[in-house]
């Protein structure tokens, strides 16, 4: 797989840039994590056509993401994606210049992988970058199609993601590895296999319900992530931890109990206090720190818990790597960037990339 940086004849090619900022009208990191390689490509006098999506659905206009760009890159955009607007677009551009096209899943043939979709993408440029690791475990035609018909190399930010993930799939002791969020189904497996790899495994989120409910415990109106597993091997594994104490809601009341304690009308919303002191202490006490997912109802409005325990991470000496919308959310809004060790842009694509080392973007580029 060929570093963008290595590629040095750049002026006067056309250069189709795949990227990620979907979660950019929330939070800058997404901008800001890309702009390492749209300045390299304006430095080597490349022109420069930028290609993302917006939402699941295809029916949202790339327009207010193009609006947010502009405010770290000038960009120019264009109501089209390989259209006469797109192909008219491409031809007249200057050396140094950026266009941002249309959102590409507006095209369904990008979810499906089209191939004559992807040559349509390919006939655009010279040469394809992949800047869009997050998306990076689909496959969709403008990641692992594309790369079949052109010259292709990853991003500054797609290198910097293998580099430090793959140093996370290598702890040095003492390690905790923090998992939150929803999608138990999904992350069962990297449960099984990090509390192999990791000291001290400390599952959060809408997946401590999970573990709740195997121990027989009430959990109420509770959210339970996915269908059930038979989680019973890692019940009696110690070194795998869940809150001891949680926020219980009920009609906006909120209280304080341990996780046994819930009534039937009541639903688990966020850790409790003890359980953040319990976190801190294996904070203090690790070397290699890596963390995925909320541990509450982030999105709702329960955000203290994840807010506590990112200011806490922040002031770690440890080696500390955190991934996940939410997560990234919640260190941007505190204004925390800057005190971790490595910040992913990838949520699920994090977690595809530790348990599988590899991803099919990667191997659309290797390839």
């Amino acid at each position: 797989m060929r570093d963008i940086r290595t590629e040095t004849q750049l002026k006067g090619k056309r250069v189709l840039v795949r990227i990620d900022i979907d979660d950019a009208l929330e939070t800058p990191f997404p901008v800001r994590a890309i702009v390492p390689t749209i300045s390299f490509l304006r430095e080597q006098g490349a022109r420069i056509i930028l290609l993302a999506h917006v939402g699941r659905d295809g029916e949202s206009s790339a327009l207010p993401l193009s609006e947010v760009l502009n405010k770290e890159i000038n960009v120019r955009f264009v109501p089209d994606i390989t259209g006469d607007v797109a192909q008219d677009a491409v031809v007249h551009m200057h050396d140094g210049e950026v266009v941002f096209l249309e959102n590409v899943r507006r095209d369904k043939r990008e979810v499906a992988n089209d191939e004559g979709f992807a040559r349509e993408l390919a006939s655009l440029a010279d040469v394809y970058v992949n800047e869009a690791f997050a998306v990076s475990h689909r496959k969709h035609a403008s990641i692992v199609g594309v790369p079949q018909f052109l010259p292709s190399f990853s991003g500054i930010q797609f290198q910097k993601e293998i580099e430090m993930l793959s140093k996370a799939r290598m702890p040095e002791s003492p390690s905790l590895f923090i998992l939150g969020g929803a999608k138990f189904e999904t992350k069962l497996p990297l449960i099984t296999a990090f509390s192999r790899l990791y000291d001290s495994v400390f599952i959060g989120g809408a997946l401590a319900n999970n573990f709740f409910k195997a121990r027989g415990f009430e959990i109420g109106t509770s959210t339970l992530s996915g269908e059930e597993n038979n989680i019973s091997d890692l019940l009696v594994q110690e070194n795998i931890l869940v809150p001891i104490d949680v926020v219980v809601a009920h009609e906006g009341v909120r209280d304080i109990k341990t996780p046994d304690a819930l009534q039937l009308h009541e639903r688990i919303a966020d850790a409790g206090p003890q359980t953040l002191a319990l976190l801190k202490e294996k904070i203090a006490h690790s070397r290699t720190i890596l963390w995925n997912g909320p541990l509450g109802e982030y999105e709702n409005g329960f955000g203290e818990a994840t807010d506590a325990l990112a200011r806490a991470l922040a002031e770690s000496t440890a080696r500390t790597t955190v991934g996940g919308g939410d997560t990234a959310a919640s260190i941007a809004s505190l204004g925390l960037e800057e005190k971790f060790t490595f910040l992913s842009t990838g949520g699920g694509a994090m977690l595809d990339y530790l348990l599988e080392g590899t991803l099919p973007g990667i191997e659309a580029l290797r390839s």
